[in-house]
């Protein structure tokens, strides 16, 4: 396995779609038919085509620890079985999140000085204790109790709003026209900008996940200057609320005064603004697109649903297991160990697959189904554990709760007319369009 590289061996980077060629998979083959040694599963691919699936349960069976050699992010190990993944993420000091010894997710490398400065942006999440736990308290009081108490009128008001305002008799995208919707208003007032601004924190956010996408961007690089136009927004965001004489009571100005974040550089800054952006949109936007798709899926639980809204609290729970809208996070293993009865070595590349986990039967009966009242719900792996366990995780939860309580006031059916879109990334598991109908 390799050892800390230095930067210009990562640079050498081709155009998003020569690389896309470079490393084509066949969606449509059967995973058992291809050799495991093979089998990449970490491809945008397979995802984009929804057809990840077949290939985890194939290694929770066959190969629960799994070594890929060759792919487009360099060597990795796949974790693929909820115990496994629940043991790595909750054992920090063993398994590094830090930039500089990989990150997480798929692609990062261990490296012995920083790359090049416009694509290389640190961020609590990719941080380890101290740094992670310290930048990580200066946000955290925004997602307290008290402080999501204080959300919980202004997110019914808005869910309200959102829908009642949907066409009737027509198709459109929910994922537009709802998701997308909830999500940026939620994060334009987290950020305390201009919700006429909440359009441009989307787009951000897409960006991050279409990078390598070059049915957006010719290169990587193309897509780091666009996410720099976030900093340039951002920025004199920033020195507007360091020159408050009182903080306001927002993200941005958490940052700006918080003793371990207010001198941060440019490209830590932009990191943690965009960790947060991204964190505050996908999992709570994905996971609205799926219950809608779930229960269009599984008719008998929107049955369920329809007979007793108090299932609500538990179904978010179980949208939020069934989607598992962060795939995997990634980890660097920091010493010679053992997982799975497989040798890892330090400085390996280890994805934690959340998304196969969730669907393991050793945890979950009838996994693979959406059961809203499935009575381990909560278990899921989708917020992660230990110290990276998702800081935004109970305003996801109020978001869905608040808004399917309004869906179900309003309407008796959403009906899915079309088969749904997904986003070509194995690290948010996305919905990109889903055409429904609504029924009063």
């Amino acid at each position: 396995m390799p050892e800390p590289v230095a930067p210009s061996e990562l640079e050498q980077v081709t155009s998003n779609r020569e690389w896309r060629e470079q490393w084509q998979v066949d969606v449509e083959q059967d995973p058992y038919e291809i050799p495991l040694s093979e089998l990449n599963p970490g491809h945008g691919d397979y995802f984009e085509a929804n057809a990840a699936l077949p290939i985890f349960e194939r290694l929770r069976k066959e190969a629960p620890v799994h070594f890929c050699e060759a792919s487009q992010f360099g060597p990795y190990w796949s974790v693929s079985s909820y115990e496994d993944v629940k043991y790595v993420d909750t054992h920090q000091d063993l398994f590094s999140s830090d930039i500089m010894n990989g990150g997480i997710r798929l692609g990062g490398r261990p490296l012995t000085e920083p790359p090049n400065p416009m694509m290389h942006l640190p961020m609590f999440i990719m941080a380890d204790p101290p740094v992670h736990d310290d930048q990580r308290k200066v946000v955290a009081p925004l997602f307290s109790p008290s402080k999501l108490a204080e959300l919980g009128d202004l997110i019914r008001m808005r869910a309200g709003t959102i829908l009642d305002n949907l066409p009737r008799g027509e198709t459109f995208n929910w994922v537009r026209e709802v998701s997308v919707e909830l999500t940026g208003q939620m994060l334009a007032t987290l950020f305390d900008v201009p919700q006429e601004d909440r359009h441009k924190l989307i787009h951000w956010s897409d960006t991050v996940e279409r990078i390598g996408d070059p049915d957006y961007f010719e290169t990587p690089e193309e897509g780091f200057a666009e996410i720099w136009k976030c900093f340039e927004y951002f920025d004199a965001v920033w020195k507007e609320r360091q020159a408050r004489s009182e903080p306001g009571n927002d993200l941005i100005s958490f940052l700006a005064h918080g003793e371990s974040t207010k001198n941060m550089s440019p490209n830590e800054f932009l990191g943690n603004v965009l960790l947060l952006i991204v964190g505050g949109n996908d999992t709570t936007r994905n996971s609205i697109s799926a219950g809608v798709l779930g229960l269009n899926q599984f008719p008998e639980q929107y049955d369920k649903l329809k007979a007793d809204q108090a299932i609500i609290p538990n179904m978010v729970s179980e949208i939020i297991r069934w989607q598992s809208p962060v795939a995997h996070m990634c980890r660097t293993a920091m010493e010679d160990t053992e997982l799975g009865g497989q040798k890892i070595k330090k400085w390996d590349k280890i994805a934690m697959w959340y998304m196969s986990g969730n669907r393991d039967v050793s945890q979950f009966d009838n996994p693979n189904e959406l059961v809203i009242d499935r009575p381990n719900a909560r278990q899921h792996l989708s917020f992660g554990f230990g110290v990276h366990r998702c800081l935004g995780n109970r305003l996801a939860e109020m978001q869905l709760r608040t808004l399917w309580g309004e869906i179900m006031k309003r309407f008796s059916h959403v009906e899915v007319v079309g088969e749904p879109k997904y986003l070509n990334s194995s690290f948010i598991r996305g919905i990109t369009e889903l055409p429904v109908r609504v029924h009063e």
